[in-house]
């Protein structure tokens, strides 16, 4: 189906990592232009260099916590204009558990400032640069945040990653829904919220039938996303085409997610169960 993201510049934050690698696989697969944003590392991304060429994509490196790596991603010429569609889909989420009454200043604040504050840097500055942009450009506006089911349910032992979700998911983006028309007219934001998804930092958890037991025990479809269903979901969202009159809302891409399990079963118990 033809989305119409022919040539739009699309900025993808995190698009070396198993969600952002496929949704930029996607959007190239519609002819969009990729400004395709790493923190560390863009190996990952070099199949797709090879394969759309660097007139459909552009790789940038930037530590979005930092005000300058942010207007610097904004200002390199890649020649694709202004940055049309922002997905913002970096993120960190602490491996080990830590629960509020253990957890260091120092975990919480750089958990809020990876996730949170440097989505409200990226946001402000894709705004900044739409404001000067002509109305053509303006006509394709759209925020796509990544959120996560941790921010609608909470995750006991992550309450850091859980509060930069939901603060992303509900107080900025439907604060920006409200203030990005004021720059471009049928400017969007929206969000998708996955749940358990199979990417690669998640495979080895994925292998633990304890683990999973805990993890779907409340999911009807009692399976994991795909990268796929997450960058499917967050394309059609992008698109003024068929979701132009969307704007403020959280698909949930959960697999019908009614909740987190809160009592833990013994290992022995799960394995009797399956």
């Amino acid at each position: 189906m033809d989305l119409e993201l022919q040539n739009v510049h699309v900025l993808i934050t995190g698009a070396s990592g198993g969600i952002g690698l496929e949704t930029t696989r996607l959007f190239l697969d519609q002819g969009a232009k990729i400004t395709a944003h790493y923190n560390t590392n863009a190996t990952s991304l070099n199949t797709l260099i090879k394969e759309f060429g660097s007139e459909k994509i552009h790789t940038a490196q930037a530590s979005l916590s930092a005000e300058e790596d942010v207007r610097r991603l904004f200002s390199t010429d890649s020649g694709f204009g202004p940055v049309q569609v922002l997905v913002v889909n970096h993120a960190i989420s602490p491996p080990a558990d830590s629960f509020v009454v253990d957890m260091t200043l120092e975990r919480w604040q750089n958990t809020i400032d990876t996730n949170l504050t440097a989505s409200f840097l990226v946001s402000r500055e894709y705004l900044r640069q739409l404001s000067g942009a002509v109305d053509d450009v303006k006509a394709k506006a759209s925020i796509v945040f990544v959120g996560s089911t941790a921010g609608k349910y909470g995750e006991a032992g992550h309450a850091d990653y859980a509060a930069s979700k939901s603060a992303l998911m509900y107080g900025l983006a439907l604060s920006l829904k409200n203030e990005i028309v004021k720059i471009a007219p049928k400017g969007r934001v929206n969000c998708v919220a996955p749940g358990w998804v199979r990417t690669p930092k998640k495979e080895e958890k994925l292998k633990d039938p304890v683990f999973v037991h805990r993890a779907l025990a409340t999911v009807p479809l009692k399976k994991a996303a795909e990268p796929w269903d997450i960058a499917a979901q967050v394309l059609c969202l992008a698109s003024t085409k068929i979701s132009g009159h969307i704007s403020g809302h959280t698909v949930m891409v959960d697999g019908g997610m009614e909740g987190r399990l809160l009592n833990k079963l013994s290992e022995n118990q799960v394995l009797e169960a399956l």
